[in-house]
This record gives C-alpha cells, sequence and structure tokens, in this order.
C-alpha cells in the first residue's frame, strides 16, 4: 500500500479529539462496507444502509471484514431504511453513481441540518447530480481501494484503501471555515487507520481517478482480468494509453486542471499496488448487476462529443460493456471473483 500524507490542523473549537461523530453509509456495497467497517473498528458508531441480505447478515454475525493486516467480524449497526440517516451527523454516499439521484432524494428528508455529506464514488458529477436531485449539498470524495463483497456481510480487501478530500470551486463558506472542516474530516479518517489528504484541487483529483477508472474497469470487466496481468500485456497497455490520451484531451477541452504527473504511467503504478484487483464493472457484470460504465468511459465519450473531442477507444470500451450488461454471467465468470 501506497502511504499517503495526512494534513492536520488543531480540531475545531469544543470537539473532543477522541470522540467519533454519528456516521451513516447510504450505500453498503464493497466500497461502503470497508470504510464504515474501518471507522466501526477503530469505535465510531457506525450505520450501514444496504440491501436486505447484506443487512440480515451483519445484523446476525456483525460484519466480516477480511484484510490483508486482520480479518474478523466488526460489531455494527444495519438498516435497509435510509430514515436509520436522521440523527447522522456524517453520511458517507457509497451508492453506485446509477442510483445518485434516487439515493440522494431518499436521504435528503432525514439528513440533519450540519451533517457532513461525503460522496464516495466513482465518476466526477455526483455532487452536482446530489444538489440537482434533491438540494443536498455534498463534498467529494476521491477513492482509492480495491475491495469485493464475498457474500453477504463479507467484504474482502486486497489493496490501498485511501481517500483524497477536497471542495469544489464556487462553494460559499465562512472564510477559513472550509478547510478547517476538511482537516476534522481527514482526521476522523486518519483515526480508522483510513489515510485521507486534503487536496487545494479535487476536480483534477477527481478527474486523475477517472482516468484511471477508464484505464481498467471496462478492459478487466471484457477481459475477466485482474489488475497486475492487464498491466503486464503489451497488448492491453497499448489500449490504456490510447484510453488514458482520449481521457486528458477531454479534460484539457473542458478545463481540467490535471495533476502534473504522467497519468500513463500512474496507471502502470497503479497496477503495482493492487495488483489483485478485479475492478467494480467486471464484480457487477459478474453477478448480472448493471455497471457505472455509463459515467466512466462513457461520460468521457459523451463530454468529448459535446467540446469536439474524439474519444473513439473509450466509446468502444463503453459500448462493449453495455452489450454485456444484457448477457446472462455464466458459472466460470462468477469463479472468478474467488480467485
Amino acid at each position: 500500500m501506497i502511504p499517503v500524507a495526512v494534513r492536520l490542523r488543531e480540531p475545531e473549537a469544543g470537539l473532543n479529539e477522541d470522540e467519533w461523530p454519528r456516521i451513516a453509509v447510504m450505500g453498503a456495497g464493497a466500497v461502503g462496507s470497508y470504510f464504515g467497517g474501518m471507522l466501526a473498528r477503530a469505535g465510531a458508531p457506525v450505520t450501514l444502509i444496504g440491501r436486505p441480505p447484506h443487512v440480515e447478515a451483519i445484523r446476525r454475525d456483525g460484519l466480516f471484514l477480511e484484510s490483508p493486516l486482520f480479518r474478523g467480524q466488526v460489531p455494527v449497526s444495519a438498516s435497509v431504511d435510509p430514515v436509520a440517516a436522521r440523527d447522522a451527523e456524517l453520511v458517507l454516499v457509497c451508492v453506485k453513481t446509477l442510483d445518485t439521484e434516487e439515493a440522494a432524494r431518499a436521504l435528503a428528508p432525514h439528513v440533519a441540518a450540519g451533517a457532513d455529506v461525503l460522496s464516495l464514488q466513482n465518476g466526477v458529477d455526483n455532487v452536482e447530480r446530489m444538489s440537482a436531485a434533491a438540494a443536498l449539498e455534498a463534498i467529494p470524495v476521491v477513492v482509492y481501494v480495491a475491495a469485493e463483497m464475498t457474500g453477504p456481510g463479507h467484504v474482502r480487501h486486497t489493496g490501498r484503501g485511501d481517500l483524497v478530500i477536497g471542495d469544489l470551486p464556487g462553494r460559499n463558506e465562512p472564510p477559513g471555515g472550509r478547510p478547517r472542516r476538511l482537516d476534522r474530516l481527514a482526521g476522523l479518517f486518519a483515526r480508522a487507520g483510513v489515510p485521507c489528504r486534503v487536496s487545494e484541487n479535487v476536480l483534477g483529483d477527481l478527474w486523475e481517478k477517472l482516468t484511471m477508472n477508464c484505464a481498467y474497469n471496462a478492459l478487466s470487466a471484457v477481459t475477466r482480468s485482474r489488475y497486475g496481468p492487464l498491466a503486464g500485456n503489451p497488448w492491453a497497455r497499448g489500449l490504456m494509453r490510447q484510453v488514458v490520451e482520449e481521457v486528458q484531451a477531454v479534460a484539457r477541452a473542458a478545463g481540467v486542471l490535471l495533476p502534473d504527473m504522467d497519468l500513463v504511467e500512474a496507471a502502470w503504478r497503479l497496477a503495482d499496488t493492487m495488483p489483485g484487483a478485479i475492478s467494480s464493472t467486471a464484480q457487477d457484470l459478474i453477478r448480472g448487476r448493471r455497471t457505472e460504465i455509463d459515467s466512466l468511459n462513457g461520460y468521457v465519450a459523451r463530454r468529448g462529443a459535446e467540446l469536439g473531442v474524439a474519444a473513439p477507444v473509450n466509446g468502444a470500451l463503453h459500448a462493449l460493456v453495455k452489450v454485456l450488461e444484457g448477457v446472462a454471467p455464466s458459472a466460470s465468470a462468477s469463479r472468478a471473483l474467488e480467485r
């Protein structure tokens, strides 16, 4: 795992640094269960909001968290009803991008005034979509983690597990208020063993993560391959390079300030940090579920068309995954998650 620096200032006045806020996680899939489980394992009062089979297993046995560093049951509350977020002081939205608006509308009546709402999702426009759908003001968080659900109540963590938090331009906040708030949130995650960096250019960081998703997710899904073998294959590397270059061209046309780094090399390094990862898109196809591909390669192709920038490789990968969404998963495909 690559160490990630955490910027911290003094906690806000009146906040005991040893206390935990009440936390709700909307969307208790692999990402939500991992980060919610890490917070609960550190002592935070966490409620996971998810599907009935997952919730029933957690209520019966607790959340089983499997990681390279530890494995065991984590006591945590669970519910199928968004009303469980009513008393939360911190709400983590971890639903799939295709469920963003629905989740925002379900949460909005129950989110307390002053609660922090964080979007731990793929894609680059979830915060704007939550605001438009339900006037729910969220803070964007970039997520780097390899995790998968291996059964109800069981999440397996295989790589990384760090966050980047920031704020988008144009937010109305008292001078100095937002940075202190972001640092406090980063500190909460750090106390739970989750490295969290505060960014001054989170939009660029979101697009950097989008680039990594576009490079790996569709290819991992189409080939049923994990990240290490993909990055080690010369044919796949050539395709991934084209994907990354297209995303960069669209980002530049959109006026996004990307991080000052070689994103192609960053893609290769990502496989070094999580060689055993299989993309969430692949996991969804294997389980016969809809994917987030419309918000990944599909988004790049659409945004490129709007800006007059061609992105044919991203468009082709988007189309291939959409075809596979209509194909029933096979038993051999399901066994790919067990390897």
